[in-house]
């Protein structure tokens, strides 16, 4: 009899180990195209660099020279060519970026169904070991109920955003708060908690936007959702009729990021408010 029953659940123990095993395949696949990226995003970003030098080398030759007026003609050809490989560089870094994060959720979803698939295998194990030694509990409804499908990391964030484009803010909410509870070490954790911010804003909550927002710079001072932060913290502040603490943060978003597209809003803002 227990002979006939380790046999029986032989197969499903092998095919979860089989599944767990590509799906680690799959992962450490989808780290090494991660990893080649980042590369290519550091090789991008050294060259950007170059470029900075080149002009601040510009700049200095211009205030040695004798000849200023054809110092400045030779330097704006040579600013023209320096302005178009910046833009070349900044749509690969943009495009870079895109790629990344793409594929840091991927990988969150592949290691969410490695878990998943993990667990299984040990439950099935555990469940032979009982079977084999002729207990019998009441654990068959838990591993079928364990066994539903939870949905992915991707799916949550995605279903989210939707709402929250929508304009469904408050179910949109509910999904980003899900997604930070549930995987909260996912690549997408930052910006799922800067839309939980955008969702208080839209719905005029201005006090709680300026404490989500916060959350943002604080826990993922890293993100490049921090400067969207700050400038939407400034605009809530605007918006509580808090004028010092709104320029406070308009002038940090324009002097922390100043190459950030926040940052001209930012100045446009200030602008307008005469600072």
């Amino acid at each position: 009899m227990n002979g006939t029953i380790l046999k029986y659940f032989n197969a499903p123990v092998l095919f979860f180990l089989l599944a767990a095993c590509a799906q680690q395949t799959e992962l450490v696949r989808t780290k090494s195209e991660v990893s080649d990226i980042r590369e290519d995003l550091y090789s991008t970003k050294a060259k950007v660099q170059d470029i900075q030098q080149r002009v601040d080398l510009l700049d200095a030759n211009i205030k040695g020279t004798v000849d200023l007026q054809k110092a400045m003609a030779d330097y704006g050809a040579k600013s023209d060519q320096i302005i178009t490989d910046m833009q070349l560089l900044q749509g690969k870094l943009e495009e870079n970026n895109f790629r990344i994060a793409e594929l840091a959720q991927k990988l969150d979803d592949k290691s969410f169904k490695l878990t998943e698939l993990t667990a299984k295998v040990e439950e099935l194990d555990a469940k032979m070991k009982m079977l084999s030694s002729g207990t019998t509990t009441a654990t068959t409804k838990q591993t079928a109920t364990s066994a539903s499908k939870v949905p992915e990391p991707s799916d949550v964030y995605r279903q989210a955003k939707s709402d929250y484009d929508k304009k469904n803010f408050d179910l949109a909410l509910a999904g980003f708060q899900n997604y930070i509870s549930q995987f909260p070490t996912a690549s997408q954790a930052d910006n799922a908690q800067y839309w939980i911010g955008e969702c208080y804003y839209a719905k005029k909550e201005y006090n709680k936007a300026i404490d989500e927002f916060a959350k943002v710079i604080k826990n993922y001072p890293k993100s490049d959702k921090v400067a969207g932060a700050k400038l939407k913290i400034g605009y809530s502040y605007l918006n509580e009729r808090n004028n010092a603490k709104a320029r406070e943060y308009l002038h940090k978003v324009v002097k922390e990021h100043p190459l950030s597209d926040e940052a001209k809003l930012a100045k446009n803002k200030l602008r307008k408010l005469g600072s």
